[in-house]
C-alpha cells in the first residue's frame, strides 16, 4: 500500500517517531548532523570531521537518513563498524621534482635556460577534503651566472636630447659590467615619444616633419619603435642607437605606457624574450598618461594589450587608449618582467608612486644627462633579484592559500609578509610552505590547476588540485533498489538516495501527494502557525530546509529553526571571526569569549609595567582593566591624580623603620610591615631606575631638618622592596672662628681702601688746584706806574719863565 493510501493516523504516527528521533540526532548540535546530509556526498561536503556510515542496519527504525552523518566518534560509539565508515582523506603527490641547480660561473659550462632549476618541487598534486588543509614546502635557491635580457626603453622627446648622447655606447659599456653578474647578457633597445594625434603632437604639415623648434633638426613624431631586438652584439647596439633622433611633443607626459606594453605582449616575436632573467629599463624624464587620457585626443577604445607592431612600429596608438596601471601589472607579471625606472629627480615621487602599485619594479634617480645610467641599471638589478617574491594564479572559487616563508638568517613571515624573502644573494635558498585549503567543490567536479611561481622569474611550480566531493561507495550505487520503497531510489552507502519528487528514510513519501494539515502540525515549533520557521517546507510530516545561495549558510534544525550565519558580529565579521556560529548562538574559540567572541582572554594588554595584571588594582574583562579601586584610572589601573607621590607616600613607614623616628614611630609595626627593607651604605648603591617600574631615588627630609635617600620597587613580586641609605644627610652648625676672623678682616680691609681712596682724592684735588694757581700765575701782568696815593717828600718848583737858560 501506498504512503497515499495509508489511514492518515497511521501515518500521522509513523511521521511523529521520524520527528521525535530526528530530534535526538540533532540534540548534540554538532556541525555535521545540523547539515541534514541526505547522502554519502553531502555529508563529506559538511567538514573534514563529519563521517558517514554505511552499514545497512545502522539505523533505528523509522529514524532519518540524515543521522549516518556524523562525527567520527560518535559514530563508532552508535556502533557503526570501523570498515563500514566512509571518511574520505586528502592527501599530496609529488609528479616531477628535480633537483636545483648548483654550479660555479667560472667552472660551468654554458647551460640552457631551460636546464637551470631555481626552484623545487616543479609539479605535485594535491587531493582536497573540503575544510581540510593540504601543505607543502617549496624551495628557491638563485642560480649563479643565470641569464639575463635587459630592454632599454628611452624618451626621445626633444628634452632627453642630451640624454642620447650617453646612451650611444652603452652596448659595449655594460656589457663590461655585467660579465661580473652574467655571461649569458644580452641588450635590446626601443623608444617612444607620444601618441601621434592632437593635442598630444602638432599635426601641422611642417611640425609633422620637424616638431623641434629652433636650429634643431627632429625626427617626426612616433609612438613606439623597436630599434634592436636582444642581441649579444654590443657594437650593434652602439651603431644603432648613434643613429637615433630625438623627436618632439606638445605636452610635458609622455606615451611610455603604449610602449612598455608593447614590449611586454610583443616579447616572444618581437623583442625576443627568452626564458630567462628579464629586465625592462624606462627611461625618462618627464611623467606619463595613462588610461582615460586618450579621450583628449578623441581615443575612446580601451586598450587591447595585444601586439600591434608593424615593422617595428607601433601602429595603433591613435586607435587604442593608453594602458590602465592594473593592466601593465597583469601583462609584466605574465610575462615575467622586472622594470627598472630610471628617471630624473624631479619625478622619483610619481614612479615611487607606481612602485608600489607595479611589483618586482625598482626605481633609480637618472642625472640630468643619463651619465649614471649603469651603475643605476646593476644596482638596481641587485635590489630586484635579492628580492623573492610568490605569486599564484586565479584561485578556484572555494579554495584559500596561505603562505609562510623561511628566510634568512631564522627569519619567519606570515601573512601579507609570508609570500616573499629579501636579501636574498646568489647560492642562498630560501623556503615557503604553501597551505591549500578547499571550502567549495567545483560545479563540474573537474580537476583544477594551479601555478605558483617567484615574479620576474620563468619557473613555476603547477599544483593540479582533485576534490574530493563523493564518496566511493556511490559508484556502487544500485539504481531502483528493493530495499528502497518501490524501487523509488538508489540503494547507495548503505542508505536510499531518492527519486526526484520523493522523501523519506526508504523514500516513502511523495513531495506532491503528501501535504496535509496533520502532518504540517508536526513541522510546527510550540503551535506557532509558522511551518518550519519560514525556513523550509513540511514534507512527509518532517521539515526540509531551504537551500541558500551561499553554500556555507545554512538552515538547521528540526523545525529549521537554528542557522549558522545569524549570530552576533563584531568589527563586521562574524562572531568576531574568532568562533563559529550554530543555531544562532557563538562557539568561541578557548581564549576568546561573549556574544560575539569579541571578548579576549589574552591578559598581555592588562599587565602593568611591574607585570601585575592591571597593578593589582582591578580585574582584566576583554583584554581591558576595570579598576576596582575607583582612585585609579588608565589602562593598566596606574595613574591616581588624587593619590600623594610614591615618595610621599611611603615616606613616614620608611623612616620609621629605617631610623625609628616620624609620625608613625609608634604604629611602625602595625602599619609598615608591606614591604621588604634593605639597607644600604651609600647613595651610589641604591638600585638603578633602568626598569619601568623602578622609581628615581627618593629624597625625604625628617622633622629635624635631616635628609634620607631611598628607592621603592615592586619586581616580579607582590611584595615591594625598599632601599635606603643608613645615613641621614643632616645640616652641620656654622663655624664661628673663621667668621669673626672674616668680619674682622673684612672691616679692616674696607677700612685701608677707603683710606687709601680718600688719600687718593686729596692728591687729585691738590694737584688739580696748584696747576690752576701755575696757569693764572703766568697769565698776571703787573702794572710798573707809581701808586696814585704815594706822595714824595720831595718838592720841585719849576720856574715858568726859566726857559733852559
Amino acid at each position: 500500500m501506498t504512503p497515499v493510501k495509508m489511514h492518515r493516523k497511521q501515518l500521522f504516527l509513523l511521521m511523529l517517531t521520524v520527528t521525535i528521533c530526528n530530534s535526538f540526532a540533532h540534540q548534540d548540535g554538532s556541525e555535521c548532523t545540523q547539515a541534514n546530509a541526505r547522502s554519502c556526498g553531502q555529508c563529506i561536503q559538511v567538514g573534514e570531521k563529519c563521517a558517514w556510515c554505511t552499514d545497512p542496519d545502522f539505523l533505528k527504525q523509522g529514524e532519518p537518513t540524515s543521522t549516518r552523518c556524523d562525527e567520527l566518534e560518535v559514530l563508532r560509539k552508535k556502533g557503526c563498524k570501523e570498515n563500514m565508515v566512509e571518511n574520505p582523506r586528502g592527501g599530496q603527490k609529488v609528479e616531477q621534482n628535480d633537483p636545483l641547480t648548483n654550479r660555479k660561473k667560472d667552472t660551468a659550462e654554458r647551460l640552457q635556460p631551460e636546464d637551470i632549476t631555481q626552484i623545487q618541487p616543479q609539479k605535485l598534486s594535491l587531493t582536497l577534503r573540503l575544510g581540510e588543509p593540504q601543505s607543502f614546502n617549496l624551495t628557491f635557491k638563485r642560480a649563479e651566472d643565470y641569464p639575463i635580457d635587459l630592454y632599454y626603453l628611452m624618451d626621445l622627446s626633444y628634452s632627453m636630447h642630451d640624454d642620447l648622447q650617453n646612451v650611444k655606447n652603452l652596448g659595449t659599456a655594460l656589457m663590461n659590467e655585467m660579465r661580473d653578474i652574467t655571461s649569458d647578457f644580452r641588450i635590446g633597445f626601443g623608444s617612444f615619444v607620444e601618441k601621434t594625434v592632437m593635442p598630444f603632437i602638432s599635426i601641422t604639415p611642417a611640425k609633422l616633419l620637424n616638431p623641434c623648434t629652433g636650429q634643431y633638426v627632429c625626427t617626426s613624431p612616433f609612438s613606439f619603435k623597436n630599434v634592436l631586438n636582444l642581441t649579444d652584439d654590443g657594437q650593434e647596439f652602439n651603431r644603432l642607437v648613434s643613429l637615433q633622433q630625438i623627436s618632439g611633443n606638445l605636452d610635458s607626459p609622455e606615451g611610455g605606457f603604449d610602449a612598455i606594453m608593447q614590449v611586454a605582449v610583443c616579447g616572444v616575436s618581437h623583442i625576443g624574450w627568452r626564458n630567462v632573467t628579464r629586465l625592462l629599463v624606462f627611461s625618462t624624464d618627464a611623467g606619463f598618461h595613462f588610461a582615460g587620457d586618450g579621450k583628449l585626443g578623441g581615443i575612446v577604445l580601451p586598450n587591447d594589450g595585444k601586439c600591434h607592431l608593424e615593422n617595428n612600429v607601433y601602429t595603433m596608438s591613435h586607435y587604442y587608449d593608453y594602458p590602465s596601471v592594473a593592466h601593465l601589472v597583469q601583462k609584466l607579471s605574465d610575462n615575467n618582467i622586472q622594470t627598472i625606472f630610471a628617471v630624473t629627480q624631479d619625478f622619483q615621487d610619481i614612479y615611487q608612486e607606481l612602485k608600489k602599485l607595479i611589483p618586482k619594479s625598482a626605481v633609480g634617480i637618472l642625472s640630468s644627462n643619463s651619465s649614471n645610467v649603469i651603475q643605476l641599471i646593476i644596482d638596481a638589478y641587485n635590489s630586484l633579484s635579492s628580492e623573492v617574491i610568490l605569486e599564484n594564479s586565479k584561485l578556484p572559487k572555494g579554495v584559500n592559500i596561505a603562505y609562510t616563508s623561511y628566510c634568512k638568517d631564522g627569519v619567519v613571515q606570515y601573512g601579507e609578509e609570508g609570500h616573499k624573502c629579501v636579501n636574498i644573494s646568489i647560492g642562498d635558498e630560501v623556503t615557503f610552505n604553501i597551505n591549500i585549503t578547499a571550502h567549495e567543490c567545483p560545479k563540474d567536479g573537474k580537476q583544477q590547476t594551479l601555478r605558483i611561481k617567484p615574479l620576474g622569474f620563468n619557473e613555476e611550480v603547477e599544483v593540479n588540485l582533485k576534490f574530493i566531493c563523493e564518496c566511493e561507495c556511490q559508484t556502487h550505487g544500485e539504481p531502483n533498489s528493493p530495499h528502497c520503497h518501490s524501487g523509488n531510489g538508489t540503494f547507495e552507502c548503505g542508505a536510499c538516495r531518492c527519486n526526484e519528487g520523493r522523501i523519506g528514510s526508504q523514500c516513502e513519501c511523495s513531495t506532491e501527494e503528501v501535504n496535509t494539515e496533520d502532518l504540517d502540525s508536526n513541522c510546527r515549533r510550540d503551535n506557532s502557525t509558522e511551518i518550519c520557521s519560514n525556513n523550509g517546507d513540511c514534507i512527509c510530516g518532517s521539515c526540509e530546509c531551504k537551500k541558500r545561495e551561499n553554500p556555507e549558510e545554512r538552515y538547521s534544525g528540526k523545525y529549521c529553526e537554528c542557522d549558522n550565519f545569524n549570530c552576533d558580529r563584531y568589527d563586521n565579521k562574524l562572531c568576531g571571526g574568532h568562533g563559529r556560529c550554530e543555531c544562532r548562538v557563538c562557539i568561541c574559540e578557548a581564549n576568546y569569549s561573549g556574544s560575539a567572541c569579541d571578548c579576549s582572554k589574552d591578559i598581555t594588554p592588562c599587565l602593568a609595567a611591574n607585570k601585575q595584571v592591571c597593578n593589582g588594582r582591578g580585574v582584566c574583562e576583554c583584554g581591558t582593566c576595570r579598576c576596582t579601586d575607583p582612585k585609579y584610572q588608565g589602562p593598566t589601573c596606574e595613574s591616581c591624580r588624587t593619590c600623594p607621590s610614591v615618595c610621599l607616600e611611603h615616606k613616614d613607614c620608611v623612616q620609621c623603620r629605617a631610623f625609628g623616628t616620624g609620625e608613625k614611630e609608634k604604629t611602625c609595626a602595625e602599619e609598615c610591615n608591606y614591604f621588604e627593607l634593605i639597607i644600604v651604605d651609600e647613595l651610589n648603591q641604591l638600585p638603578k631606575a633602568t626598569e619601568p617600574d623602578q622609581q628615581l631615588p627618593c629624597k625625604e627630609r625628617t622633622n629635624n631638618d635631616c635628609w634620607f635617600y631611598y628607592t621603592y620597587s615592586v619586581v616580579n613580586s607582590t611584595v615591594p622592596v625598599v632601599h635606603v641609605v643608613k645615613d641621614e644627610e643632616c645640616p652641620k652648625g656654622p663655624d664661628i672662628i673663621p667668621i669673626v676672623v672674616g668680619v674682622v678682616a673684612g672691616i679692616v680691609l674696607i677700612g685701608l681702601a677707603l683710606l687709601l681712596i680718600w688719600k687718593l682724592l686729596m692728591i687729585i684735588h691738590d694737584r688739580r688746584e696748584f696747576a690752576k694757581f701755575e696757569k693764572e700765575k703766568l697769565n698776571a701782568k703787573w702794572d710798573t706806574g707809581e701808586n696814585p696815593i704815594y706822595k714824595s717828600a720831595v718838592t720841585t718848583v719849576v720856574n715858568p719863565k726859566y726857559e733852559g737858560k
